[in-house]
């Protein structure tokens, strides 16, 4: 308590405790801070609605995902112009396919390789295509008469079965990091190889794992591209698709539409 001295005598003033003025100036403080707050958080929200969106695109598969026999570029650099165009939005593409690679070849770098799975793990878009190179070992096997047999088609049914069973276990993997309910996952099925049908005894082999493809698609809810070129669409050397091939690939990845993103 504080004693004043005035003209008229002495006045008693009650001292004000620090406490009750303090929670009035915290209160201002905070007041300050929050308004700073509320508009730092507003420039950074326009900010980041201001900057461009991009998805990261990893495509997985053999010489087809890299675009052999292409002149500027196949089917997955078209896909991602495609995207682009119609979503409005920036594209960056991992391309990891590799030219000869078989379907245990991609089913153990997808299951042992940390980059891959790093790669998927941030992809917006998944692409894959593998199992040719598998039927075509046997292919040639079956032509030098090595494929074991009595019918010299050993090493077919023995190659169908294992693209089969590497297709539903490579498929596992990547939903294990990714899904398709925030992924657009895509899928080539193995019809652009007509030289393959030049003999009668590959064209059952062959539609056997196009069935399992897209059977095993379809039970995962990843859209299928069945594409088959004929030789008008296939590049001199009998394998790969030219540059018309892979844009009739690259059109029909895009006619699925590109749920659940867009």
């Amino acid at each position: 308590m504080l004693t004043v001295i005035g003209k008229g005598g002495r006045y008693l003033l009650t001292s004000i405790p620090l406490v009750v003025l303090l929670p009035f100036g915290v209160l201002l403080v905070s007041n300050c801070s929050a308004n700073e707050a509320v508009e730092g958080v507003s420039e950074e929200t326009t900010t980041l609605s201001d900057a461009p969106v991009v998805w990261n695109y990893v495509a997985l598969g053999d010489s087809l995902a890299v675009g052999t026999g292409a002149s500027h570029g196949g089917y997955v650099n078209r896909y991602a112009g495609y995207l682009e165009a119609d979503t409005g939005v920036q594209v960056s593409v991992t391309n990891l396919g590799q030219n000869g690679l078989t379907s245990p070849e991609l089913l153990f770098t997808l299951r042992s390789d940390s980059s891959w799975r790093q790669a998927i793990e941030a992809a917006e878009i998944v692409t894959i295509n593998i199992g040719i190179n598998d039927l075509g070992h046997a292919a040639q096997a079956y032509d030098n008469r090595a494929c074991g047999g009595t019918d010299n088609q050993d090493c077919l049914r023995a190659a169908t079965q294992t693209v089969k069973e590497n297709w539903s276990a490579i498929i596992a993997e990547l939903l294990s990091l990714r899904s398709t309910s925030d992924t657009i996952i895509r899928a080539a099925g193995l019809g652009y190889t007509p030289h393959l049908y030049t003999e009668e005894v590959f064209e059952p082999y062959l539609d056997e794992v196009n069935r399992h493809i897209a059977t095993t698609a379809g039970d995962n809810d990843i859209p299928l591209a069945e594409v088959h070129l004929d030789k008008g669409y296939i590049g001199p050397d009998g394998v790969h698709p030219n540059d018309e091939g892979y844009e009739i690939i690259a059109g029909q990845l895009r006619g699925l539409g590109y749920s659940p993103l867009k």
